[in-house]
């Protein structure tokens, strides 16, 4: 290091900071620029190309995508558009189907007509037919949608957009003390938060690591987009932008967090550089967006045939049986005396009722039983789908829009489920890192939803 004064620092720290502002970037992505530039004149200079002034395909494309201006808005356009697709169009005309077809008329009607002609007791065709059935089957109804969104994003990452998206984005996190190296993890949890949290390990820098595990839960997962596809059908029909909205929120989020964890002790210091080259774009093959897709949506069934098979059991038995277990309407049963318990902690988010609380509880399992116990819950088993009348109407006792939109913030930004706790756990390396996680996520969750309720309820209500 040099042995330089006070006052020749400060001067070069100003000059330093003149040229960040100046130039829109910071000093290491500076230097690093004017090295390639240097770099690229003397290879200029040296080497003969034909056709050298013509641009090549990919950099045309470029000078468009990664513009200064206009690199957020197509952004912005994009995600916008590939959840309208995913959420509104392609994905709920599949949805419907298998819903109303598949599992309600072909599966849980079959096997609820068969266990009649069976003379099953009460208790076990509830179980099998309302319980397993309509939970598992209130999940897997919303395979399609998640399948469509998992083709859309394998196909901006085959074709090279998400490249230029994690180059996009660290221009913008590394003005909040975020590296862009943190923006791939949180690229990899919109499939589940469990390898994207695995995937934080390639960041060399310990505070931007464990930063980067902290925040990835708050980019959507598949197990949360079908609490979104829900109560966006239910509540916000000729919205499109409802359900899209919860990926920018979580984006908003990370930056926001970005900023308050920085001032802190924990985690102050700058940001690790962010260097990467930028592939040329490809169409890519329909075989190779295929096998990305199922790779990615398989543990989404695998999971809704195990833990959710299991839990919608539960749910069934908690909510059909008092506690000296005699059959009960759903108001007297465990399930409802469990839930009154802790639905004052909701309330002033909005959903102070004790099946949202249920929900919510439920949801930290894994988020898909946020679906699966509404599906037990409503008696609508397999039917469960975000433009069914009888939804709309019964969920309309427990939510209105602004209440629906802050439980769909919570179910965001809180806690994410056990696999991905456990996942925080192994890479924190501690459990006083993981708890200080938790509660940074599900206080956030709670402050954010409270001010979307209170707020909202005061401009719409």
């Amino acid at each position: 290091y040099l042995k330089l004064d006070n006052n020749t620092k400060d001067k070069l720290d100003n000059l330093i900071n003149n040229y960040e502002e100046s130039l829109d970037d910071d000093a290491e992505s500076i230097i690093t620029t004017e090295r390639y530039d240097y770099i690229g004149k003397i290879i200029t200079s040296c080497v003969k190309k034909k056709n050298n002034s013509n641009l090549s395909t990919s950099d045309k494309i470029d000078k468009v995508v990664t513009n200064r201006w206009l690199a957020l808005p197509i952004f912005a356009l994009v995600m916008l558009g590939i959840y309208y697709i995913a959420v509104t169009t392609i994905g709920t005309i599949a949805t419907d189907w298998v819903n109303d077809t598949l599992f309600a008329e072909l599966i849980q009607g079959n096997v609820s007509d068969w266990l009649m002609n069976m003379q099953v007791a009460d208790w076990l065709h509830g179980l099998i037919v309302d319980g397993i059935i309509g939970g598992v089957g209130a999940v897997l109804g919303f395979v399609p949608q998640i399948m469509v969104l998992f083709f859309l994003i394998s196909l901006l990452e085959d074709c090279g957009y998400m490249a230029r998206v994690a180059f996009i984005m660290d221009r913008i996190f590394r003005r909040f003390g975020l590296s862009g190296k943190s923006f791939i993890p949180m690229l990899i949890g919109s499939g589940c938060s469990v390898p994207a949290v695995m995937a934080s390990r390639t960041i060399e820098n310990d505070r931007d690591r464990k930063m980067t595990i902290m925040l990835t839960p708050f980019i959507p997962c598949s197990a949360k987009l079908p609490v979104f596809a829900l109560l966006a059908g239910a509540f916000f029909p000729s919205q499109p932008w409802a359900a899209p909205s919860m990926y920018f929120l979580g984006i908003a989020m990370v930056i926001l967090s970005g900023i308050i964890l920085k001032k802190t002790k924990l985690f102050k210091g700058d940001p690790a550089p962010f260097v990467m080259e930028l592939p040329q774009y490809r169409i890519p093959s329909l075989k190779g967006l295929l096998i990305h897709m199922w790779d990615r949506g398989k543990a989404f069934i695998i999971k809704a045939g195990t833990i959710i098979f299991v839990a919608s059991g539960l749910i069934w038995f908690l909510q059909s049986f008092s506690w000296s277990l005699q059959m009960v309407d759903a108001q007297d049963s465990i399930l409802a005396s469990i839930g009154n318990v802790i639905a004052p902690i909701f309330a002033p988010l909005g959903f102070g009722n004790w099946q949202s609380a249920v929900a919510t509880v439920t949801g930290f399992l894994a988020k898909e039983n946020v679906v699966a116990t509404f599906g037990v819950l409503f008696g609508l088993g397999a039917e469960l789908t975000e433009s069914d009348p009888n939804l709309v109407s019964t969920m309309g006792q427990l939510f209105n829009v602004v209440s629906a939109y802050s439980f769909m913030a919570f179910t965001l930004l809180a806690a994410p489920c056990f696999a991905a706790i456990g996942a925080t756990k192994r890479e924190m390396g501690s459990w006083k890192w993981t708890f200080i996680a938790i509660g940074y996520q599900t206080g956030l969750a709670y402050v954010v939803s409270l001010i979307i309720y209170q707020v909202g309820r005061l401009i719409f209500l």
